[in-house]
Formats: C-alpha cells, structure tokens, sequence
C-alpha cells in the first residue's frame, strides 16, 4: 500500500496538534478543588464558569465526579490511598534491597551448613581416601 504524500494542510494540523499538547494547561489539585467548590455553589452556570476557566464541561464533570466519589469513600470508611509515583518507587528501590539482602544470608547460610557438615566426617570421608 503507498502511503499519500501529506499535503501543507495536514502539516499545519499537525504543527498546531503538537503546539497545543505541549503548552496544554495543567491545573493543581487546588485549583481543581477551586473550581469544582465554585460549580457546587451555584453562583452561576457551568458552562459560564467553564469557560472564564478556559476548561470544557466534560472535564469539569469528570473532575466534579472523581471529587465526590473520593469523598463518598472517605466518609465511608475507606482510608487507604493511593501511592505517588516517588512513593512507589522508593519502595521497590527498598524491596530489590532488602531480596539482595535476603539472597546473600541464604548463600552464607548455605555455605556454613556445608562447612559445618563437613567438620563432622571422619577426616578419610572428606579427602576420599
């Protein structure tokens, strides 16, 4: 199958794609909470304050619906969260540790029980006379 060569259009699609996901806006969690407790008042509509946000309404939902879901589970009991990213690897960082630490003792565990087998034996056992 040839592939079509891509025309200027489809490059400046392309260009303006990249430029948009790269200087995308990321909100903190605070500013999340901010907006979706302004939505929650009713002071005014959500499309009104989604766009003075510059966020579309499906994210304000979406945001709205994991906010409340956590707090459902909070008040149900659930208190376990989830780990952070640095979290998780700090621990498998400290579990590879401690399975090294773990193999070394077992290899000179091994290796004294075979020594100490060996003191045991008469001396004509050990050098196979």
């Amino acid at each position: 199958m040839m592939k079509k060569p891509e025309t200027s259009k489809d490059a400046a699609d392309k260009l303006v794609k990249n430029i948009r996901r790269k200087t995308r806006q990321t909100y903190s969690v605070e500013e999340k909470i901010r907006i979706i407790l302004a939505g929650l008042r009713g002071e005014e509509s959500i499309s009104v304050l989604c766009r003075r946000e510059g966020i579309a309404e499906s994210l304000y939902y979406r945001w709205s619906k994991e906010f409340l879901e956590a707090g459902k589970r909070r008040l149900s009991g659930d208190t376990a969260r989830q780990a952070t990213s640095p979290e998780v690897k700090d621990l498998r960082s400290e579990a590879l540790a401690l399975k090294e630490f773990v193999a070394d003792l077992t290899m000179e565990n091994r290796l004294l029980k075979k020594v100490s087998q060996g003191l045991g034996r008469p001396r004509n056992e050990i050098s196979g006379i």
